[in-house]
């Protein structure tokens, strides 16, 4: 439902704040090893301490959603954002593809 939330993109937040949360989002994504598309969500206190809500692995994907919209806000169009997480997954099964693994019992 288009009017069943308000979202502010981008958030009025300081300056220092978006870069901190940013920075904080890669490394979350990092961490958990995550692949194409994901969406790391945050609490922010008064005393301005971030807080990791969730990661959201499988975010909403249609047109009105907060996954899309935040993309666009960086540039970045819905069909632009489709092409970019397909020729991810390609590069992902490429160099998947390329990576053999091999258990031999006589390795033991």
């Amino acid at each position: 439902d288009e009017k069943g939330a308000i979202l502010k993109i981008p958030a009025e937040l300081p300056a220092h704040l978006t870069t901190q949360i940013q920075n904080l989002s890669l490394k979350v994504f990092k961490l958990l090893e995550c692949k194409g598309m994901a969406r790391v969500d945050f609490f922010l206190k008064n005393n301005q301490e971030i807080i990791v809500n969730e990661l959201n692995t499988i975010p909403g994907f249609t047109r009105i959603s907060m996954y899309p919209k935040l993309w666009e806000a960086s540039g970045i169009s819905y069909p632009q954002l489709i092409e970019r997480l397909i020729q991810l997954a390609f590069e992902r099964f490429k160099n998947e593809k390329r990576i053999k693994t091999f258990f031999s019992p006589q390795n033991l």
